[in-house]
């Protein structure tokens, strides 16, 4: 009977996951893009779509944030290059986990390179969740770096310290490193604590 009420649980919880979290986004790519690509080696169709639905999320999780802060339009325009990531994540009991897709784009080059992300994440409770990440690489070390060397929050790593200042540039993200700014779009606009312990982001194999 345990077993069961366990089972059901997760199945309601995946079947809320399944539906659009809120009017802000349209869709959840990271579930299309999965669709796009079933098991095997994907064809050309195939990543030509998935690519698309990235591009797409990508578009619309900036729009999204240049309607919450303005001044982040600026700021990204005038950065080296920027990285969106959508992230869906189910936490059941005692263990849980977050993917994402997403892209970098490099400003100067107009280079696309597409990226995942994982999170492995411990402790009680019960939640899903569906949020936007997008980097701001002020230099163009960083943007590199995270290209072509991928990018890991320590496990303990837990950020909570908005930007002020600096003429508007970033107000409102999260320095994550030097040059490295990130804003978190949630259901109720931006977030002022970023819970990134676990994380990795590397390049996508498939899409690439």
């Amino acid at each position: 009977m345990v077993m069961k009420q366990q089972l059901a649980l997760l199945a309601a919880l995946l079947s809320l996951g399944a539906a659009p979290a809120s009017a802000d986004w349209s869709w959840n790519p990271v579930k299309d893009v999965e669709s796009a690509l079933p098991g095997g080696a994907p064809n050309e169709n195939q990543i030509i779509q998935a690519r698309h639905q990235v591009r797409e999320m990508s578009h619309d999780a900036l729009a999204s944030l240049y309607e919450i802060s303005p001044t982040a339009r600026e700021s990204i325009e005038r950065s080296a290059g920027y990285a969106v990531f959508s992230t869906f994540g189910l936490k059941l009991l005692v263990a849980g986990g977050t993917t994402g897709k997403g892209m970098v784009m490099n400003n100067r080059t107009h280079r696309q390179v597409f990226m995942r992300m994982a999170q492995v994440q411990g402790g009680l409770g019960f939640g899903v969740n569906d949020n936007r990440l997008i980097f701001v690489f002020a230099n163009e070390e960083a943007l590199r770096n995270f290209v072509n060397q991928g990018w890991e929050f320590g496990a303990q790593t837990n950020v909570s310290a908005m930007v002020e200042g600096q003429g508007g540039m970033f107000t409102g993200a999260v320095a994550v490193a030097p040059g490295v700014y990130l804003y978190q779009l949630t259901q109720t606009g931006l977030s002022a604590t970023l819970t990134v312990a676990g994380t990795k982001f590397y390049k996508d194999p498939d899409l690439n």
